[in-house]
């Protein structure tokens, strides 16, 4: 079964949104698996501390290396063929096609660090793949953790009710996804355009393909400037 295992302070977080809607279905009917591991439970003072101040000074306070370092070997142990993900906003931002990967694998294992980040040692040591969800900045990795969990558990056989679903979206072909449209046919002096009602399924893959070439162009170039994630 498909194993999402959190490491964090916040363990109550979870499930969280990933109790509720298809991720919470699955969940619930046991297509995957979620297993939390609270890493204070690896303290060994009696205040449970897991933090420490930086080397070399600055503000704020830095996760130990052997206190994360015991929680990883903890969770490894349970669930030892589980790759090791750190969401960070200094990681290689996360594409779609990863995301392919890790839903058709065992699951992930994952590391929510807080304050002002986890000590660089156990980052090596223990061989965590650092991922960023783009250019800002949380207060810890829980959410991220959500995200990731949820981007992989809805590409997991009997998720969503249309296996096509997933063949059509954003960053599956290289392109961001055209447009959307449903009933009332006009609405606030806006209709739907008429290709999408003419029954010609030819005319509509090329007007949809274009609309998603068009909006591509417009709000991420990158992507046609590095096309090698089309699949066709």
């Amino acid at each position: 079964m498909w194993t999402a295992c959190v490491l964090t302070l916040f363990p109550e977080m979870f499930p969280g949104p990933l109790g509720a809607s298809l991720a919470g279905q699955g969940l619930a009917g046991g297509r995957w698996r979620l297993d939390t591991l609270n890493i204070r439970d690896f303290a060994t003072d009696k205040h449970r501390s897991v933090d420490d101040t930086p080397a070399g000074g600055g503000p704020g306070m830095v996760m130990r290396a052997d206190i994360l370092a015991a929680a990883i070997d903890g969770a490894r142990a349970r669930h030892p063929d589980l790759p090791l993900l750190y969401p960070s906003p200094r990681g290689k931002p996360l594409e779609q096609a990863q995301i392919r990967q890790l839903a058709a694998g065992p699951g992930a294992l994952l590391l929510c660090g807080r304050f002002e980040g986890v000590d660089q040692r156990v980052i090596e040591a223990r061989q965590a793949l650092e991922v960023s969800l783009g250019d800002y900045v949380l207060s810890g990795g829980e959410l991220a953790a959500m995200v990731i969990i949820d981007a992989a558990v809805r590409l997991l056989p009997g998720i969503m009710g249309a296996p096509a679903s997933a063949t059509d979206e954003s960053f599956e072909h290289g392109l961001l996804e055209y447009p959307h449209y449903t009933r009332p046919r006009e609405w606030e002096g806006r209709v739907i355009p008429d290709v999408l009602l003419s029954g010609d399924h030819g005319r509509i893959a090329k007007w949809r393909r274009a609309q998603a070439e068009a909006i591509t162009a417009e709000r991420r170039p990158d992507l046609l400037e590095n096309p090698s994630g089309k699949d066709d």
